[in-house]
């Protein structure tokens, strides 16, 4: 999971996005120098933390990836302040080296593959309709609750009638620079480890 901290474009704010939501549609209440973002619904939408400077140590600026001991403080900020709401954020690996340890044709589509795919600590079934994919690959998952860099959530789906939990992505997809033009998946080497995080 990822916050935002841009001192330059928005000022001491630290930005705890949570769900997306209809911008017209929002509810805010203040507790100190915190701000919690609802739907009309009462569903919680995010937090912004003002004056972040003078609570958190932050160094880096833009998106940063949310850490246990950033966590900790920011819950701690929220006790002082009397904001009880639980902040059980699943901050594991979004984007983990996976290993496809088989691929067979999907029933209703003859571009689709349907593979499933060790990620260290499960395997999961993710259909692709990359042409290069292949079982015995070294390939980066974007797992389920991945952001990438072009915004989209990664959720559970269905792709013709199949369930799909995941992706598996190309270098283009995961904006990486000098991405090849053609289509297809971002084939690992051998000096990758499966289970182990992939720095988008």
């Amino acid at each position: 999971m990822d916050v935002f901290y841009n001192p330059d474009g928005i000022g001491d704010v630290l930005l705890i996005p949570i769900k997306e939501g209809d911008r017209y549609e929002i509810e805010h209440e203040t507790f100190g120098s915190i701000t919690k973002i609802t739907s009309k619904a009462g569903e919680v939408l995010g937090y912004n933390i003002f004056e972040a400077s003078k609570h958190f140590d932050l160094i880096e600026k833009g998106k940063i990836k949310l850490t246990e001991a950033l966590l900790q403080e920011i819950k701690q900020l929220f006790a002082v302040n009397q904001l009880n709401d639980q902040l059980d954020f699943d901050l594991s690996p979004k984007f983990v080296v996976g290993y496809v340890t088989s691929k067979d044709g999907h029933e209703n589509a003859d571009k689709l593959s349907v593979c499933q795919v060790d990620v260290g600590n499960e395997t999961l079934q993710i259909v692709c309709g990359a042409p290069n994919v292949d079982a015995g690959q070294k390939v980066v998952v974007a797992k389920v609750g991945a952001t990438m860099p072009s915004g989209l959530k990664i959720k559970p789906s269905e792709l013709r009638g199949v369930p799909s939990n995941g992706m598996i992505c190309s270098q283009k997809e995961l904006g990486l620079p000098d991405a090849p033009a053609e289509k297809g998946i971002y084939v690992l080497d051998d000096s990758y480890s499966v289970g182990e995080e992939f720095i988008v």
